[in-house]
């Protein structure tokens, strides 16, 4: 497993296996098979490819630890960037196919829906992560700071959460959020606990 990892063509393959989603609705948009609403089907799809790319990405860490597989760190940057990829991609396809880019519009909608408002939110919030997420960036904040700003992925997965339960809470649909919830909640509650655990014990007792 760790050669596979560490060959010079992992990252490639998974760089091709993070673009199959888009090339799936390129292709359904070219030969009409998004079926009755296309726009729809465009705007729903890149906001749940960018769930699963926020899910796959906050995996890594935990699979690294208990697989004890180091070289899945590779991937970790990457599919952290493919999440602001298709997030940025959600907000497009909302922006052109829903209001056809009238921006006075789109800021008075934002106000206007919690649920686009929470979503933007997350999308702001993972700008600056995208942004900060290259090595000249570490050496400038700093190995800590970095570390401390990175941790507001949980809000941003908080903030997607949000946004996807409030968008199926018009048609009371909540299975799916269910189970992102649960994907999340257990990824996030891993992190917990590894920090909770590597405290000393005197820390933790007092």
């Amino acid at each position: 497993m760790k050669k596979l990892l560490m060959h010079p063509a992992a990252k490639p393959v998974v760089f091709a296996l993070c673009l199959l989603p888009l090339a799936w609705l390129v292709f359904g948009a070219a030969t009409d098979r998004l079926g009755p609403n296309p726009a729809e089907t465009l705007i729903r799809s890149s906001g749940d490819w960018t769930l699963r790319a926020l899910c796959l990405a906050l995996a890594v860490t935990p699979l690294r630890v208990i697989t004890g597989t180091p070289a899945l760190a590779r991937f970790r940057r990457m599919l952290g960037l493919f999440v602001y990829f298709y997030a940025v991609l959600h907000l497009m396809a909302y922006a052109w196919l829903d209001m056809g880019f009238d921006w006075p519009e789109i800021v008075y909608d934002i106000g206007k829906r919690p649920f686009i408002l929470v979503g933007t939110l997350a999308i702001v919030l993972l700008t600056l992560l995208a942004a900060t997420s290259f090595n000249r960036a570490i050496r400038w904040l700093g190995a800590k700071r970095w570390q401390a700003l990175h941790r507001i992925v949980y809000a941003v997965a908080g903030l997607a959460l949000l946004h996807f339960f409030w968008m199926r809470a018009g048609k009371n649909n909540f299975a799916e959020v269910a189970v992102y919830a649960a994907i999340l909640g257990t990824l996030l509650g891993w992190r917990v606990w590894k920090r909770y655990a590597r405290r000393p014990v005197a820390a933790r007792t007092a």
